[in-house]
């Protein structure tokens, strides 16, 4: 079995050939970067190129047909024939409106002698009229030839361009001068300049005729001889010497220039015209370049470095995995002795856990049953509070018993039969009534149960008053209460009439020694919930005990409890309702509110 290599030496291994990787990567992206950039800007020059080459012919075309058609014009056969000051006059206006339509520098006529006859600027200080430009070159070229294209310096004005002359022959073919028009380019140059690419045009020896910067201008682009030079800067440059630039031109290629422009230039030269002239276009390329090759080689870097970073995890994964499984298998042996250790203390705690919460429910029946106690005890309380009032409502009708029994006998021994028949009527009424009273003693003393149903209002408020009717006519209470409004809420019956019998027998209470003593109580519907108002016109709560109302123990009776309201309000707290005490000018107002019941 071969032997396998350490981890540390796998890692050797990964991390060296991360970085032939990462280097071979982005020297590969930067070349393929950089071919593909200077593609893009030998597009762009070319681009460049052919605008303004086409920009460059349309001028040259507008200026050359000139002096083609004045070499025909018969004014200036009639100037050049027999020259007098009506002639004269007539070709310099006609020469100098011609000048300003093409936009010309200069058009001028020349004789056999090389003598200006008339010229477009004759209105200048500068003007050619009366100049002899026989020594020129495309004079004595267009004489020879019949025509000649030719840029220098002008004598007169310093000013560079482009003279283009056209020989002028009478209709026998003599020869009677030549026409000549001088094209300066400012304007071209100006164009080309915002444009933004350094450009410049050279003829066919090489010299720099029209350029983006002025100081190229008659700078060499190639070796000439030393005759060569001076015979150029003789005719060209008015004897100023000729320099070499201060780069080395290329037809095609990056060019590097030092001073105020791009240090990094493509350089693409092109044929711009008929004049043997080559337009050279120098387009910006480093940044473009530069931009390429540094997002290329980002990208190729980060990219191995992803793979890379991928690579590592997995081979990070694979050691791990190996020494997880030597670790995992430690961990289950240990893992078997902490859950035998662990079962048994869950064991107990679970036992410990079953143990306090049967104590939790078994204190929680006890404190239901306390409760249930405690209403029981507030009732018989209460049953003890009103107890002379209901034996007094009972007395009522047995002492009438006894009479219409007594009514009923002497009757029945004088023969009367409907006068007997009257009084035990009477007798069933008033049992009925004594039973009634009794019945609802027993339901109110009765232990209930707190599960709520739907309860009538009125009939819950029936019983309440039945068990308090003696005791508000004791004490001469006047009680105001709503028509029957078949109101059901949400409640249990006996707890609820409990609640409304605490309610108004402390009204009751509240009211004594007060003249004209009232109590009202006011039932309302809401759409959801139904509102209990009990009234009085007493002398309402003490601060004190406004603050304390509903804790226990607190009250200013002096036979009270002060748990009447304590009680009161976990009962309705029971039914999911509310009950407060609600503020008001004069006496007490308790609200009562409970969820009213669909019917």
């Amino acid at each position: 079995m071969p032997r396998r290599l350490s981890v540390q030496t796998q890692w050797r291994l990964f991390a060296a050939l991360t970085v032939l990787a990462v280097v071979g990567a982005v020297l590969l992206a930067g070349w393929l970067a950089q071919r593909d950039a200077e593609a893009a800007v030998r597009q762009q020059a070319e681009a460049t190129s052919a605008l303004q080459t086409a920009v460059l012919r349309s001028e040259l075309e507008r200026q050359q047909a000139v002096p083609s058609i004045l070499a025909r014009d018969p004014d200036l056969l009639t100037l050049l024939a027999s020259p007098s000051p009506g002639s004269v006059d007539l070709v310099n206006r006609k020469l100098e409106r011609l000048s300003r339509e093409v936009r010309s520098a200069a058009i001028y006529v020349l004789d056999a002698r090389g003598l200006t006859l008339a010229a477009s600027n004759w209105r200048e200080p500068t003007s050619f009229v009366g100049s002899e430009y026989g020594f020129r070159p495309y004079y004595a070229e267009a004489m020879a030839t019949g025509r000649s294209a030719f840029f220098a310096l002008g004598t007169v004005s310093g000013r560079p361009g482009l003279y283009i002359a056209r020989r002028i022959d009478t209709p026998t073919g003599e020869r009677a001068g030549v026409i000549v028009t001088k094209v300066e380019f400012d304007t071209l140059e100006a164009q080309w300049r915002a444009a933004g690419d350094p450009a410049y045009i050279t003829d066919a020896d090489g010299v720099v005729l029209i350029t983006t910067q002025p100081r190229w201008r008659f700078h060499t682009t190639r070796p000439l001889s030393a005759a060569r030079r001076e015979e150029i800067a003789a005719d060209q440059t008015a004897g100023g010497p000729l320099i070499d630039l201060p780069f080395k031109a290329r037809s095609e290629g990056m060019v590097r220039i030092s001073g105020d422009l791009p240090p990094g230039l493509y350089a693409h030269a092109t044929d711009a015209a008929d004049l043997g002239w080559t337009l050279h276009i120098l387009t910006p390329a480093d940044p473009t370049i530069r931009r390429a090759t540094g997002a290329a080689r980002g990208l190729a870097l980060l990219s191995v470095l992803l793979l890379a970073g991928a690579a590592g995890l997995l081979l990070r994964r694979r050691h791990r995995a190996a020494r997880r499984a030597v670790e995992d298998e430690q961990a289950r042996a240990d893992l078997e002795r902490q859950v035998d250790l662990r079962t048994g203390e869950l064991k107990s705690a679970n036992q410990k856990l079953r143990r306090e919460a049967d104590e939790r429910r078994r204190l929680e029946r006890v404190r239901e049953a306390l409760q249930d106690d405690l209403i029981q005890a507030n009732k018989l309380a209460t049953l003890g509070q009103i107890a002379a009032g209901v034996a007094h409502e009972i007395n009522q009708p047995l002492a009438a018993i006894r009479t219409h029994a007594d009514s009923a006998g002497l009757h029945l021994e004088r023969g009367d039969p409907a006068a007997t028949n009257r009084s035990l009527a009477q007798i069933a009424d008033l049992t009925d009534r004594a039973g009634r009273i009794t019945d609802e003693l027993r339901a109110f003393s009765r232990k209930t149960s707190s599960a709520t149903v739907a309860v009538d209002v009125d009939a819950a408020l029936d019983g309440a008053l039945m068990l308090l009717g003696a005791r508000l006519r004791e004490r001469g209470v006047a009680l105001s209460r709503p028509e029957p409004h078949g109101l059901l809420v949400m409640a249990e019956r006996n707890r609820l009439e409990q609640v409304l019998l605490n309610l108004i027998q402390n009204a009751v209470e509240a009211v004594e020694g007060v003249d004209a003593p009232s109590v009202i109580v006011d039932v309302r519907a809401e759409e959801d919930a139904v509102t209990i108002r009990v009234i009085d016109n007493g002398a309402g709560l003490s601060p004190a005990i406004r603050d304390r109302l509903f804790t226990p123990f607190a009250t200013d009776k002096t036979r009270g409890t002060g748990l009447g309201l304590v009680i009161s309000r976990d009962i309705v707290g029971g039914f999911g309702g509310e009950l407060m005490h609600e503020p008001s000018p004069g006496g007490t107002v308790f609200r009562l509110t409970l969820k009213r019941a669909r019917q």
